[in-house]
């Protein structure tokens, strides 16, 4: 049994939750995520020819990368069969060749190399940071960029007040309709609120020799997208 906190929580989150999944993230993010993941998508280097995308849950970001990049391979890697078994039903109805899944955590699963790029979106908060950072890197080529975006808890007033208000109304009403999702209802708030993602992140890569490590939050501190580059030394 894995011990790691943000493991168990993963898959307490998202236990029964893979049919409705596509619909929840488009919904409760008022359609931010796709323009979340198109920021991704665009900080991936135009010559890559092999790309991970860790914690790939349904294929969203993975089929979007595969689109962009048609002469790439594209492997997902997810944690949970639930998500992977929908991932590759989808791909197979979209007839997409270059694409790969395995299942596992993305702390532990070594993709043979070497990787030009990883991607993850909503990894973040829930991974072991340190494990997560060593393993991309040994699966990195020189030079690699890895692409990291996640929730984090808005900070300035008037939006974390108008955020707090979104929540409290998915908290009443989000149940009736998807009661699959009314522990993530409950509990992300103060999940968010307790993660530190966003500030160890950027010290793990450079602890690791990733430089240049940029940051940027994104609609209105709601979440933010961090990018770092393997050194070519």
């Amino acid at each position: 049994m894995d011990s790691h906190p943000g493991t168990a929580t993963a898959h307490r989150f998202f236990a029964g939750t893979g049919a409705s999944y596509d619909t929840i993230v488009r919904l409760c993010t008022l359609g931010f995520d796709l323009w979340w993941k198109q920021r991704i998508v665009d900080a991936i280097p135009k010559d890559a020819s092999h790309i991970v995308d860790q914690a790939c849950g349904t294929g969203i970001l993975t089929f979007k990368i595969a689109r962009r990049f048609p002469a790439c391979r594209v492997t997902g890697v997810e944690l949970r069969d639930e998500y992977l078994n929908i991932a590759k039903e989808k791909a197979r109805a979209l007839k997409l060749r270059n694409v790969d899944f395995m299942l596992g955590k993305a702390e532990d699963i070594r993709v043979d190399g070497p990787i030009d790029c990883i991607t993850s979106s909503y990894l973040a908060k829930y991974a072991e940071l340190e494990s997560l950072i060593r393993n991309a890197k040994a699966m990195l080529r020189p030079g690699g960029v890895l692409v990291m975006h996640d929730f984090t808890y808005p900070s300035g007033p008037i939006f974390t007040r108008l955020w707090e208000f979104y929540f409290k109304i998915l908290q009443m009403a989000g149940p009736r309709f998807f009661p699959e999702w009314k522990t993530v209802f409950d509990e992300l708030p103060g999940f968010l609120k307790q993660t530190a993602w966003l500030t160890e992140l950027p010290e793990v890569l450079r602890e690791n020799g990733f430089a240049p490590v940029n940051v940027e939050t994104l609609t209105w501190g709601a979440s933010a997208l961090v990018t770092a580059t393997k050194s070519a030394s």
